[in-house]
């Protein structure tokens, strides 16, 4: 008799122990009592779920990181891409993430690969490139309202890498030599512009001051000597040698006087 009633209390010892869960501090347990979930999910700490009658679903509260594969999609603009992304969600309602869809994680993430060929074939590639941000804070808040009936949080959507066709890097690259060509010639006509102000500036300065070009030229002439010793060969402006000419033409009218 006494063997038998420490046989069942042994066994009932055993299935206490059995019944026993533990939950760290990031997981909630939705528990099953008889086919019906629990008005709210239990833990952390120490649980007893007592089976056959109770079933619990763990859960974890941390976020995940989802890698998207590689995506081929067409832009706005009729150009060919390959696209991926990271999403980064955690369970914001671990009631919702069991009751509401079959498995959360594969949902979101195929919610993400759906929602980066949607958004991405809406922009063209210029906005692809160049607004990032703006398309990842879209993507952000596409993927948060869909998943959001899921107990599903976004925090955060990235698009990592864009691949773009070979010969669509070629034209990009002769698109960019173009612009730079373009921006060299006209700083250059910039300069040149700038300068035939300041000659004209010169130039309208020295005007009264015939003597005052003459000095200048020579000046200009001891320079380019002052270099190398070498034969230089220049035209002489007629308006150097007037000066020079006056004198002589005023004698020749006063002798003929």
């Amino acid at each position: 008799m006494i063997s038998s009633l420490g046989i069942v209390i042994g066994i009932i010892g055993l299935y206490l122990i059995s019944c026993i869960r533990i939950l760290y501090e990031y997981q909630r347990g939705v528990v099953f009592r008889l086919g019906r979930a629990l008005p709210t999910p239990k833990g952390p700490g120490i649980l007893f779920i007592f089976w056959p009658i109770d079933r619990m679903v763990r859960v974890s509260l941390r976020t995940f990181v989802h890698d998207v594969a590689e995506q081929d999609v067409i832009t706005r603009d009729n150009v060919s891409v390959r696209v991926n992304a990271v999403v980064y969600f955690r369970v914001v309602d671990p009631m919702k993430a069991v009751l509401e869809v079959e498995d959360y994680r594969y949902a979101t993430t195929q919610l993400s690969q759906t929602t980066l060929r949607s958004i991405v074939g809406q922009v063209e590639l210029d906005e692809l490139l160049a607004e990032r941000d703006k398309i990842n804070r879209r993507l952000q808040e596409v993927l948060d309202k869909q998943s959001d009936p899921w107990g599903i949080k976004v925090s955060l959507v990235e698009v990592k890498h864009v691949d773009l066709p070979e010969h669509m890097k070629r034209a990009m690259a002769k698109q960019a030599e173009s612009e730079r060509e373009r921006r060299a010639k006209i700083i250059h006509a910039e300069g040149e512009y700038q300068a035939a102000q300041q000659l004209a500036m010169a130039a309208a300065t020295l005007e009264p001051h015939p003597m005052a070009m003459q000095m200048r030229f020579l000046q200009t002439l001891l320079e380019v000597g002052s270099e190398n010793n070498t034969t230089i060969v220049f035209p002489l402006p007629l308006d150097l040698i007037t000066p020079f000419l006056q004198p002589v033409r005023s004698r020749r009218t006063q002798k003929k006087s």
